[in-house]
C-alpha cells in the first residue's frame, strides 16, 4: 500500500463544533480529502482514514447534535448515495483515536468513552474497521471485539485483513500514571515490534515528526521508523496544514482533525476505483 501522490484533493467538508484555544465553542470545517495509493485490501474500495474527531455535529439524518465520529459515519451513506464513495460495505476506516468531545463542546481536552463513535462505523456497514485510542479515549478491546469479528482496537497488535498487515500502538509517549501514556522507552520499545516484521499500515495517536518545520512530530518515533519504515504510518494528535510526508523508504499521513480517503490508482495520475475524470483542484 504505496502512496502514489500526497498532494490531497477536497472532497467534502462537515460542518462541526469544536472547544475554542481561548475557551468557549467555535464552529469549524471538517476537510474531507483523497489521496491515491497503490493497491487497497481485497475487497476495500476505498480506505477512510481519520482521526482526533474532538467535536460535536448534527447527523445528516437529523436529530441533536453528537460526537463527531458518530456524524462521520452517517454521512458514509449520504455520500455513497451521492456516487461520492463506495457504499459502506465496500469501505475500511482506519481511526487513530482522540474521538471523545465534551457534549457542549466546551472543554479542550476533555476525556470520555469512544465506543459509540466504533458502533456506529459498524452500523453503518463499514467492511472493516480496525483503530488505536486516543490519550483521551476510554475504550478496550473487550468493547470493540464486541461489536464484530473485523473490528479491532490494537495495541501493540497486527492484524492481517485482505491480504494486508496493519498494525497499531495506541496512546502517547508521557506520564504512565496517567491514562493512555507510557514511557518513551516502552512506547518506542512498542512500535519496534509491531513494525518488525513488513508493515502495510501502521497506526499510531502519537507519531513521527514530518520532513518539514511545520509538520510536529516524534523525533524519536521518525528515528525508530525510518531504518524499518511502513509503507504508511498513520497517525494524529497534532495537526499538519499539510497530511503527507515521506517517511524512510514510505510515507506517513497525518489525519488529526481530517479524513483522508485512500482510494486506488495504477499510476500518478490515472484514474482508480471511484475516481472522478475531473477531481478536484489540489491544494
Amino acid at each position: 500500500m504505496r502512496l502514489l501522490d500526497g498532494r490531497p484533493e477536497r472532497l467534502a467538508t462537515i460542518p462541526y463544533q469544536a472547544a475554542g484555544p481561548g475557551g468557549g465553542t467555535q464552529h469549524v470545517q471538517l476537510p474531507v480529502d483523497r489521496l491515491y495509493v497503490d493497491a487497497l485490501p481485497a475487497g476495500c474500495r476505498a480506505l477512510i482514514a481519520t482521526g482526533d474527531l474532538q467535536g460535536v455535529a448534527a447527523s445528516p439524518f437529523g436529530g441533536a447534535p453528537g460526537l463527531l465520529g458518530i456524524a462521520f459515519a452517517d454521512y458514509l451513506t449520504v455520500w455513497a448515495d451521492g456516487g461520492l464513495l463506495p457504499p459502506p460495505d465496500e469501505v475500511g476506516v482506519l481511526l487513530t483515536g482522540d474521538l471523545y468531545s465534551a457534549p457542549a463542546a466546551d472543554v479542550r481536552g476533555a476525556s470520555g468513552a469512544v465506543a459509540d463513535v466504533w458502533l456506529a462505523f459498524a452500523a453503518a456497514g463499514c467492511r472493516v474497521v480496525l483503530g488505536v485510542a486516543g490519550n483521551h479515549d476510554e475504550v478496550t478491546k473487550a468493547q470493540v471485539a464486541e461489536l464484530g469479528p473485523d473490528l479491532a482496537l490494537l495495541d501493540g497488535d497486527r492484524r492481517a485483513y485482505g491480504g494486508r498487515t496493519f498494525a497499531g500502538v495506541g496512546g502517547v509517549i508521557g506520564d504512565p500514571g496517567r491514562p493512555m501514556r507510557r514511557t518513551e522507552k516502552d512506547f518506542l520499545t512498542l512500535v519496534k515490534k509491531v513494525a518488525a516484521a513488513p508493515t502495510d499500515v501502521l497506526l499510531l495517536h502519537e507519531g513521527p515528526a514530518g520532513t518539514t518545520p511545520d509538520q510536529l512530530g516524534n523525533a524519536a518515533v521518525r528515528g525508530l521508523l525510518e531504518r524499518r519504515a511502513p509503507a504508511l504510518t498513520l497517525c494524529g494528535h497534532v495537526h499538519w496544514d499539510h497530511p503527507a510526508a515521506r517517511l524512510g523508504d514510505g510515507h506517513v499521513i497525518n489525519v488529526d482533525a481530517r479524513a483522508v480517503v485512500l482510494t486506488a490508482g495504477a499510476t500518478t495520475g490515472a484514474p482508480g476505483p471511484g475516481r472522478p475524470s475531473s477531481g478536484a483542484a489540489g491544494h
